[in-house]
């Protein structure tokens, strides 16, 4: 399972859900804290543009993805701007060629003499950071849960979706425990949905990265979330572990408390399918 070819012809499936809640504006990292939700959209906008890099070919970027960003805080919506706002699932060379705005950052990179140097690079734009309003996870993982009843009816034999929710709050709108357990009810003929859960808690504890048990989870809500977090595949616990995870088969695609390096190390881990065609 979890082998399918991803091709133009039969393209892979991402929904990100995003928090987007208040609380998503405190600060979370060390040296430098940044609010949430510029840590999260950071991610994403850079493992989006990762994507488009990866897929490039010399005719342009090929549709090997069809990418969803939904945003959940005063609404539940797609949380694409620009020319993307209020688009759904949208095939790859459509985000390349449609950014909001392209970024100017500065990164540090080693001088080769044992220190760090400024360097510009360009970062194209896709998702806002926003934090507003409650957390309606349950309305948010049904909205996705519609996205991938479509994507399995209409590409059966496809790599199956991947739902990856970034939260940092309890859901204010119900347990959501039977609608992430819906998504991970549907299948293509490659294997049943995935969803993988990413918690920024105001709890405390120690950070967790695929973890393949609840015991040392401070909380019921991580540990809610925990249970609803699929399995990883084979594929993505062999790259989990050489990146230094410890990995059974029961470990799950869940991080708890990450640090800003761990969110993109997650994204990274939950968006590796098999190679592309």
């Amino acid at each position: 399972m979890y082998t399918a070819e991803i091709s133009r012809s039969n393209p892979a499936c991402l929904i990100f859900l995003v928090d987007r809640s208040t609380s998503m504006a405190e600060l979370i990292g060390g040296d430098m804290p940044q609010p949430k939700s510029e840590v999260v959209a950071d991610s994403i906008n850079r493992l989006l543009f990762e994507l488009t890099v990866k897929c490039a070919k010399e005719s342009g970027v090929r549709d090997y993805f069809q990418v969803a960003v939904i945003g959940y805080g005063g609404t539940v919506e797609s949380a694409f701007s620009g020319k993307l706002t209020d688009r759904d699932l949208v095939p790859l060379s459509q985000i390349a060629d449609n950014p909001a705005r392209v970024d100017q950052r500065i990164k540090k990179v080693p001088d080769g003499a044992g220190g760090l140097v400024d360097s510009a690079f360009s970062l194209p734009i896709w998702l806002e950071p926003t934090a507003a309003g409650g957390t309606p996870m349950n309305m948010a993982l049904r909205y996705a849960k519609s996205l991938v009843e479509n994507w399995v009816s209409d590409h059966p034999g496809s790599f199956p979706p991947i739902v990856l929710n970034l939260t940092d709050g309890q859901s204010t709108d119900g347990d959501p425990s039977e609608a992430g357990a819906e998504i991970s009810k549907l299948t293509t003929a490659d294997g049943a949905a995935l969803l993988f859960n990413l918690h920024v808690s105001g709890s405390g504890g120690h950070p967790m990265t695929f973890p393949h048990s609840e015991a040392a989870l401070p909380d019921d809500y991580s540990r809610l979330l925990f249970s609803m977090s699929s399995r990883l595949p084979s594929h993505m616990r062999s790259y989990a572990n050489s990146l230094g995870n410890r990995v059974t088969d029961e470990t799950r695609g869940f991080v708890y408390n990450a640090d800003i390096s761990a969110i993109v190390q997650f994204l990274d881990i939950g968006t590796r399918t098999s190679d592309l065609r």
